[in-house]
C-alpha cells in the first residue's frame, strides 16, 4: 500500500481508503471516535477542537483507519462552519466505503459559551 501524505491547507477525500469486509451478509455496528479533531473557525480563524463518532454498518467495504485519521486530519487548518464539517465528513466517508448505514456525530467544544453537536446520516436505498 503507498502511504498518501495529508496536505494541510485542504480537506482531502482521496487519502481515504476502503478495504474488503470480510463478513459480507453478516451485519456489524464499526464504531470509530477521536478527540483530536481540529478546523478552524473560518470567521475568527481560531481552532474549533471536536469529538467525533462515526457509526456504520458495512457493506462489502470497511474503511481503512490510518487512511480516515490521515483524512481527518487535512481539516486541522481548513475554515468550515459545522455543520459542512458533517456533512462533508458524511459525504466523503459514505463515497468511499458504500455502507449500508452511517452516521457522524461531532460535538464541538465549548466557545463562547456554547457547546454544539451536529449530526447526519446515511441510509442505503
Amino acid at each position: 500500500m503507498k502511504i498518501k501524505l495529508p496536505i494541510f491547507d485542504k480537506v482531502t477525500p482521496s487519502l481515504l481508503e476502503a478495504i474488503p469486509y470480510e463478513f459480507v451478509g453478516r451485519d456489524i455496528n464499526v464504531r470509530i471516535e477521536t478527540e483530536e479533531f481540529t478546523c478552524l473557525c473560518p470567521w475568527t480563524g481560531l481552532p474549533d477542537f471536536a469529538y467525533i463518532v462515526v457509526n456504520y454498518i458495512p457493506d462489502k467495504t470497511v474503511v481503512e483507519l490510518k487512511s480516515l485519521k490521515l483524512y481527518l486530519q487535512t481539516y486541522r487548518m481548513v475554515g468550515m462552519v459545522h455543520e459542512s464539517v458533517v456533512n462533508n465528513i458524511l459525504n466523503d466517508l459514505v463515497k468511499t466505503v458504500q455502507p449500508k448505514e452511517m452516521s457522524i456525530d461531532i460535538e464541538f467544544d465549548i466557545r463562547g459559551g456554547l457547546t454544539t453537536t451536529v449530526s447526519a446520516q446515511y441510509f442505503k436505498e
